[in-house]
């Protein structure tokens, strides 16, 4: 696990993730043309669930999956 502590919409957070996690939100992010900060804050607005780690996590699974991430 990679802790990487963050502000998100003005908050202080600390999100721990895989380093492949971690590696394919800074891909997608950058097919985006967005800091990693911002891709993470938009995946943070369209969540379903309360848990920011697994939200993440799946955004990655969808973009390799070449699905759409929902954001």
């Amino acid at each position: 696990m990679r802790k990487r502590s963050l502000t998100i919409a003005g908050h202080h957070t600390s999100i721990a993730l895989e380093p492949e996690f971690w590696d394919g939100l800074e891909a997608m992010a950058a097919r985006r043309g967005l800091r990693l900060v911002h891709l993470i804050e938009e995946i943070d607005r369209t969540r379903d669930g309360p848990n920011l780690s697994s939200a993440l996590r799946v955004a990655v699974l969808r973009d390799a999956q070449g699905s759409e991430p929902q954001i």
